[in-house]
């Protein structure tokens, strides 16, 4: 992946990437707000994953919750976006070669391609199931895997934190 390195070597002599590796406040401050709007991420999409499997909030229509969290979710995803880029940035090469910045990285396109495959197939009949408390088989099994991916991305995030120095 030699392309993939000269853009990660690149990207870490960017002013922001130099900023973020050598101050001594920048990043445990853009860490702390990363874990905390990936917190609001996780915590948000369950909410949804857990009424499409029938554990909770069943007094609500999939949409009306759907309606009422994603906002908040999609915020936060955009604000864990930019602070994982910049910690990102302060060390690119040395991410790029570490084995669970890669898993995390599989694991948020897994979540990602699962969202996408929801909402085209499974999503497209909601007025059908919105208001039962058991969901279609595709939309618990939509539920289970996007917590099984999201508890992935939280595991592997923390241990990137472990292995690289």
């Amino acid at each position: 992946m030699p392309i993939l390195q000269t853009f990660c070597a690149w990207l870490e002599n960017t002013a922001p990437a130099q900023f973020v590796s050598t101050s001594t406040w920048a990043f445990p401050t853009i860490e702390t707000v990363h874990v905390l709007v990936l917190v609001i991420v996780v915590g948000s999409i369950a909410i949804v994953d857990l009424r499409l499997l029938g554990v909770a909030s069943n007094h609500r229509k999939v949409t009306a919750l759907s309606n009422d969290v994603l906002p908040v979710t999609w915020t936060a995803f955009v604000l864990a976006l930019i602070t994982g880029s910049l910690l990102f940035s302060s060390k690119a090469t040395h991410y790029l070669d570490n084995w669970p910045f890669r898993l995390k990285m599989a694991l948020l396109l897994a979540a990602g391609i699962n969202m996408l495959l929801f909402h085209l197939i499974t999503w497209r009949d909601v007025e059908g199931w919105d208001h039962l408390k058991v969901t279609p088989r595709s939309a618990r099994l939509a539920g289970f895997l996007s917590l099984v991916f999201w508890i992935g991305v939280v595991v592997f995030g923390r241990w990137i934190g472990f292995t690289v120095h």
